[in-house]
């Protein structure tokens, strides 16, 4: 027993040494990383100072360390809040309606595209699809309420060429339409930009297992479903796990600018929009802040029970 002990003692000091000497060794690459590690802390851990706020009545004036320290009394507020309830059901429908069919949409999209053989064609519709991913929300939206316009809006003047309405629709002012609408945008938007990790991982399998499998007479169903998803079923468990962590990120973007609509407030008041109402507008800092954190804790919450989950198929976070 004492010849292992110093034995593992021994392959921990060349481990140790090891990893220094690839550092020293690395330095002008290990020191292109400084920047980034910088603005992280810059803009990621200095700015967690301000969680202070949520446990006090903060006062811009006063500041963290002279406002009065009130303990749990804004997360008491919010629990008690006739809004409470409301902004959390919005965010959860829309957040598992983002994860249900956002989550998915960009995997098929790479099967299918995988299965194209035109190389022309493949590379048209790869480009049209992402395209959407680099315009701003504030573009997105405003095409989007141009579409839905009860005044020449493109979708109201088909639906009537096709004699399916009467009279224009206003989409964009009715609740009902309004979570359907968002999560089309959204699929829209994204669909194109996520496919291309999955087309990525799929482009990584070995050939030689679909040949393989070709011989022994599987055709590309049977190979999609016993090659193809088994192949990139690790990519997929790690996208699971991250939106799984933000179930509670109904978005912000999105909702504020097509959500904007007074009438739309039953449905599209979220915790991110609540935040920004409260306090930004209101200027109810401390308020907002316990919000946040409260946010905040239950999506660690999430994602650490996800990451469990996928630990016992080996390909968890950490």
């Amino acid at each position: 027993m004492a010849q292992l002990a110093s034995l593992r003692k021994v392959e921990n000091v060349k481990k140790k040494r090891g990893v220094a000497y690839r550092l020293a060794k690395q330095w002008d690459i290990q020191l292109m990383v400084v920047p980034a590690l910088i603005l992280i802390f810059i803009f990621s851990y200095i700015p967690m100072y301000g969680v202070l706020m949520a446990f006090q009545d903060y006062s811009i004036f006063d500041g963290f360390w002279a406002s009065p320290w009130v303990g749990f009394k804004h997360f008491n507020m919010f629990f008690h809040s006739p809004e409470f309830w409301p902004i959390i059901r919005n965010t959860i429908i829309i957040s598992l309606l983002k994860f249900c069919i956002g989550f998915p949409a960009p995997i098929f999209l790479a099967l299918m595209l995988n299965e194209v053989r035109h190389m022309v064609f493949k590379r048209v519709v790869q480009t049209v699809s992402y395209l959407p991913h680099f315009l701003s929300w504030v573009i997105v939206a405003g095409f989007a309420m141009s579409i839905l316009s009860t005044d020449n809006g493109s979708l109201n003047i088909l639906l009537q060429k096709l004699h399916l309405i009467k009279e224009p629709v206003g989409f964009l002012g009715k609740a009902e339409y309004f979570w359907s609408i968002l999560v089309t945008t959204n699929v829209w938007k994204e669909i194109g930009f996520g496919s291309i990790v999955y087309l990525a991982a799929i482009a990584g399998i070995n050939p030689s297992l679909y040949e393989a499998a070709a011989m022994d007479g599987a055709g590309r169903i049977k190979q999609l479903f016993m090659i193809t998803l088994p192949s990139i079923m690790p990519v997929i468990s790690i996208f699971m796990i991250l939106a799984i962590g933000n179930l509670l990120s109904a978005g912000f973007e999105d909702i504020l600018l097509l959500g904007s609509n007074p009438v739309l407030r039953d449905v599209a008041n979220v915790i991110d929009t609540y935040v920004y109402r409260v306090g930004i507008t209101n200027q109810r800092f401390s308020y907002a802040t316990a919000v946040g954190l409260f946010k905040a804790a239950i999506s660690v919450g999430l994602l650490a029970f996800a990451n469990g989950f996928a630990r016992r198929s080996g390909n968890s976070l950490w």
